[in-house]
């Protein structure tokens, strides 16, 4: 309520100003705004030079965070107002001018009670409209005047949902990729908490985008949000403080800091903590031509120590030119230890034998990324912009394992054995977008990418003979894989006050390679696509909007997706890659429409999705042995609704739910084998805020999603609840945070393979996770959470 009135009054000064008279004569104003009771300065107090004759504002400004003023003015008659939302205004009539300065000396402002209870906010409400090939939410002074972050402002945008940790997701699915002012950063790196860092008076609107046009990659993505600033950024210093702990171990302590200047605004973030994962997992083979089952049962815990630091800098050139430079350094240390049992059983269901698994893990896994970022406005177009971009991620991994079998029942043998992984991965991205309007409702988009992705992994295993460890050759692989992708596109646009079209195509080409160093067996593969997208929207009237869209996608095969090396954590279940692997192309089709009806908002979506040589995994049982391994496998066709409803019954109580159903029918063969068949799944979740008396937030989120069907396996249904609890306290500064996850431990892994000659199962499930927290904020924004706990 307070920055509202600022914003209003500045509104008010941008408004009247040009109406003024200007005079000869230059008069500076000075002076330092207090709190009556207390003399604390009071920050953002309007300080406004009025016309006496018509009361319309001749300048203004605002109080520093000192309570400090400075403001000329060219009138000659004039008086002098000071406020702020709260107290009771000061007037000052015929000021004395001293060589053509007025020094007001320490203004005293008294809280006005009265006034605090009569206040009534009124302003632009924040709304959503469509804007050809995305969601548009602008913000209004209902939320930009409350010192919320941009979290906070996410969740508040339909089908963005924001948990009290700080995780955000579009449509249910967490795989979303965040931007700012259209291109990554690391601002929105969803592993910090630097968005925490932006307050909702710096955000011009929020754009939501669910099926992308050929402007951006054709690697499929569950959605993009992108964070558009104002211009008029808020100057000073904001961060926040953050300290966690939790059960299981889950300890951090983090520290965010953003600077803004008139030329600068610099960004950091340091972060550090240890964190456990712990698991308990079954598994079942059963070979059902002989009637004999290999069962395993065990537990593992992986235990993780963490450093971040995020360093970055946007440099404002000028007006219309920005540089970015931003780098993020991490290191991780890994240990993780596991013990399972596994009990061979013969045709009666007796046990014949049966050993005991011990596994200690160890790795060291440092991270470096950064990014380089030119971007360039024109005068006399705000919407006309020129961006060029650099981006890199290195990731390192050395790994080793040792493995040891203590026979428990029957005659085998112990047995030892040790893995190592020496892993490397360099990723680059290199943008150049170019946007030009014209003729006020038309506009060409128009630009290139270019991704290197270089990977080399060097896997071995190693058996022990008595004296020492010998490397196993058979099972030893250094695997390479180069991928290039160079991206070029263009699209048009006409966007009138109802109705509007976007058309656009891409054309990537794709060279990728991969190399079986021990057995020189290679796979290159180079090919060329065209994507191509449409798009329209039509407004209906202020409360219904609606858009149509098309897009063509692809997911191309990764290193883990390539590489036919595989771990022996579990000898009788072993997942494998399969380097002759080809891309999966979609045809993607989407109807969507959103309708406001007093407090409630709705978006109803119908998609269609034709996919083929679709990516799926196939299991083979040999020896009582399953090894998984992905196939292309003829089409698949799926069918859905997307719903999301957000009501807002009072300000402290608001309901957000989000339904999706699919249907997909699934037809093609493998190895003269049909596997046609039709399947549906469903998932729901429901989220409920309720903000209690004494600056107290209750969030709890219920979670199901149905079991469904895949090439040869049944995934069983899951259905867990998360809660969340924060109490603000020093007026918001502070924050005390008490998250649970999975609060009755029912959230499951678990998967079926029931086919004519074996039978697989496997279960998987880590438990609840409680963490508590406090954070304090410091600058123009609140607290910001940081749960510290790592997203899976």
């Amino acid at each position: 309520m307070r920055k509202f009135c600022f914003i209003w009054f500045v509104g008010m000064f941008i408004f009247g100003i040009h109406k003024a008279s200007a005079q000869n004569g230059t008069i500076t104003i000075s002076g330092k705004v207090i709190e009556e009771t207390g003399g604390n300065p009071i920050e953002f107090a309007t300080v406004l030079v009025g016309n006496p004759t018509d009361q319309k504002p001749i300048a203004g400004t605002t109080t520093l965070e000192d309570g400090t003023f400075t403001l000329e003015t060219n009138a000659s008659d004039f008086y002098i107002e000071v406020s702020f939302i709260g107290f009771t205004t000061n007037r000052i009539d015929n000021a004395q001018v001293v060589n053509a300065r007025i020094d007001l000396g320490t203004i005293s402002l008294a809280e006005d009670t009265q006034q605090l209870k009569e206040v009534v906010v009124e302003g632009e409400i924040s709304q959503t409209v469509f804007k050809l090939d995305k969601r548009v939410f602008n913000v209004g002074a209902d939320l930009s005047s409350t010192g919320a972050s941009a979290l906070e402002v996410l969740n508040n945008v339909p089908s963005v949902n924001v948990n009290i940790e700080g995780q955000v997701s579009l449509r249910g699915s967490q795989g979303v990729q965040m931007l700012i002012n259209g291109k990554p950063s690391v601002i929105a790196n969803e592993q910090g908490n630097a968005l925490g860092t932006l307050t909702a008076d710096m955000i011009e609107r929020i754009e939501v985008i669910t099926n992308p046009s050929a402007k951006y990659d054709a690697e499929g993505t569950s959605g993009i949000i992108n964070i558009v600033l104002k211009k008029e950024e808020k100057k000073g210093l904001n961060g926040s403080v953050t300290l966690n702990t939790g059960v299981p171990n889950n300890h951090s302590l983090g520290l965010s800091l953003n600077r803004r200047t008139e030329k600068f605004n610099l960004f950091s973030q340091l972060g550090f903590g240890r964190r456990t994962f712990p698991s308990d997992d079954e598994s079942e083979n059963r070979n059902l031509v002989e009637n004999t089952a290999i069962n395993s049962s065990g537990q593992s815990d992986k235990n993780e120590t963490f450093f971040n630091l995020i360093l970055g800098t946007d440099y404002h050139i000028n007006e219309y030119n920005v540089l970015t430079l931003s780098g993020n350094f991490a290191y991780e240390w890994e240990k993780e230890n596991s013990d399972a049992v596994f009990s061979t059983f013969d045709s009666g269901n007796s046990i014949t034998d049966a050993f005991d698994r011990r596994e200690l893990t160890t790795a060291t896994n440092p991270k470096y990324s950064y990014e380089l970022q030119y971007k360039k406005d024109f005068e006399g177009n705000e919407d006309q912009s020129l961006l060029i971009s650099a981006t890199g991620n290195l990731f390192a991994k050395d790994q080793s394992s040792d493995f040891t079998n203590t026979t428990t029942i029957g005659n085998n043998e112990d047995m030892q054995q040790q893995t190592r992984t020496d892993f490397s991965q360099a990723d680059y991205i290199f943008k150049l977008d170019y946007t030009h309007p014209w003729a006020e409702k038309y506009t060409i988009e128009t630009g290139s990418q270019y991704q290197i992705n270089d990977v080399k992994n060097d896997f071995a295993i190693s058996d022990f003979d008595g004296i020492g460890f010998v490397e196993n050759p058979d099972l030893t692989s250094v695997f390479e894989w180069t991928q290039k992708v160079l991206g070029i596109y263009v699209t048009a646009a006409y966007e009138g006050d109802k109705w509007g079209l976007k058309l656009g195509g891409r054309f990537e080409e794709t060279d990728v390679g991969t190399l079986l160093q021990n057995t020189n067996e290679s796979n290159d593969q180079r090919y060329a696509n065209f994507f191509p997208s449409g798009h329209t929207s039509y407004k209906v009237n202020d409360n219904l909007s609606l858009q149509a869209g098309y897009s063509k996608r692809i997911f191309r095969p990764r290193l883990w997706d390539l590489n036919p090396f595989f771990n022996i954590r579990n000898n009788f279940n072993i997942r494998t890659g399969n380097p002759n692997l080809q891309p999966e192309f979609t045809d993607s089709y989407e109807i969507t429409s959103i309708y406001t009806l007093g407090k409630v908002s709705m978006n109803l979506g119908v998609f269609y999705r034709h996919t083929v040589d679709v990516v799926e995994r196939v299991v083979v049982f040999e020896d009582n042995v399953s090894i998984s391994r992905p196939e292309n496998i003829g089409i698949n066709n799926t069918t859905g609704i997307e719903f999301n409803a957000k009501y807002i019954p009072t300000n402290w109580l608001s309901f957000t739910n989000d339904f999706n159903l699919r249907h997909f029918v699934r037809k093609g063969s493998f190895e003269g084998t049909s596997f046609d068949f039709k399947g549906d799944q469903w998932s729901t979740r429901l989220t409920s805020k309720i903000k209690l008396p004494s600056d107290i937030d209750i969030e709890l989120m219920g979670n199901y999603r149905s079991g469904f069907r895949t090439f040869q396996q049944e995934i069983t249904e899951n259905l867990f609840m998360d809660f969340g609890a924060r109490k603000k306290i020093l007026k918001g500064k502070a924050i005390l945070n008490l998250s649970i996850r999975d609060v009755f431990a029912s959230r499951i892994r678990e998967s079926v393979t029931n086919q004519p000659d074996f039978y697989l199962r496997n279960f998987s499930q880590r438990g609840r996770f409680v963490t508590f927290g406090i954070s304090f904020g410091f600058g123009k924004g609140e607290a910001m959470e940081f749960s510290g706990q790592k997203r899976f």
